[in-house]
């Protein structure tokens, strides 16, 4: 399996939201939309995608798999925590 690069952005518009492309600024496979969603990319850094390699919330293989089948990958964060569910959830009695 060879070792791939690729650019790491971050968007402008929404927070904790990155898209890795295959080549710096190498866009011609993101979809329009999705661009405008995005806001103007902001360059991260460029990255090896090893198989040895381990990301804080992108598995590899999704990683080189999307990029290699749709021509990038764009990593949403987590869903927030709901605090005050979890609270009521845990005032609530067993049955």
């Amino acid at each position: 399996m060879l070792n791939l690069l690729c650019a790491v952005y971050k968007s402008t518009k929404k927070a904790d939201t990155y898209l890795y492309v295959p080549g710096r600024d190498d866009f011609s496979r993101v979809p329009e939309p999705l661009m405008k969603m995005f806001g103007k990319p902001h360059f991260i850094m460029i990255m090896p995608i090893k198989k040895d390699r381990a990301l804080g919330q992108v598995d590899i293989q999704t990683l080189r798999d999307e990029l290699t089948k749709n021509g990038f990958y764009l990593q949403l964060p987590p869903p927030e925590e709901n605090l005050l569910k979890q609270h009521l959830a845990a005032q609530t009695p067993k049955e």
